[in-house]
Order: structure tokens, then C-alpha cells, then sequence
């Protein structure tokens, strides 16, 4: 009976890990596009712009299917561009990071 117990507490541990894990890369993914649109990214680096926004919408389309895995994977490649919309933005505008040091 116990190991029973045991086997039903970590399948429902195991079961919860899915929505948690998608939702927190989910957010982070949406934190890194908003850095990058405040960066200007959607006019100075619209291809890594565009694939950041695509790939978030289909990490929720595939979140809203209940493939929570799917939906971290989506999530991590729009985070990725995004963070480099924006790092591609910074640049181009001549951001902080790319001036001469004094």
C-alpha cells in the first residue's frame, strides 16, 4: 500500500511539471519580446521580430493541445530570437553596448 501511495504522489508531481515548466517559458519568452520591442526591434531586426512572435504563438497554440513539451520548445526558440531581435536592435541604433568607450 505504501508504494502505491508513493507511485500516485510522484505521477501527480510528474503530471504537473508540463503546464509549470511551459507557463514560466512561456513568460520569459513574452519578457524577452517586450525587451525587444522597446529595443525597436519590430523596425531594426524584423526577421529575428517575426520569428520570435511565431514561435510564441505556436508555443501557445501547442500549450492550448496540452503538448506541454512542444510548448517549451516553442517558447526557448522565441526566446532566443528575441534576445537577439533585440541585442540585432541595440546594434543597429547604436545602442549603449556598441559605443565608444571613453
Amino acid at each position: 500500500m505504501k508504494n502505491l501511495t508513493v507511485l500516485v504522489a510522484v505521477a501527480g508531481a510528474l503530471t504537473a511539471c508540463g503546464p509549470v515548466k511551459s507557463t514560466a517559458n512561456i513568460l520569459d519568452a513574452e519578457v524577452q519580446i517586450q525587451a525587444a520591442r522597446t529595443a525597436g526591434a519590430d523596425k531594426l531586426a524584423p526577421y529575428e521580430w517575426t520569428a520570435a512572435n511565431l514561435y510564441i504563438a505556436k508555443a501557445r497554440e501547442e500549450v492550448g493541445y496540452s503538448d506541454y513539451q512542444a510548448g517549451v520548445d516553442f517558447a526557448v526558440k522565441a526566446s532566443r530570437f528575441a534576445n537577439e531581435a533585440r541585442e540585432k536592435a541595440m546594434s543597429v541604433a547604436g545602442g549603449p553596448d556598441t559605443g565608444p568607450n571613453p
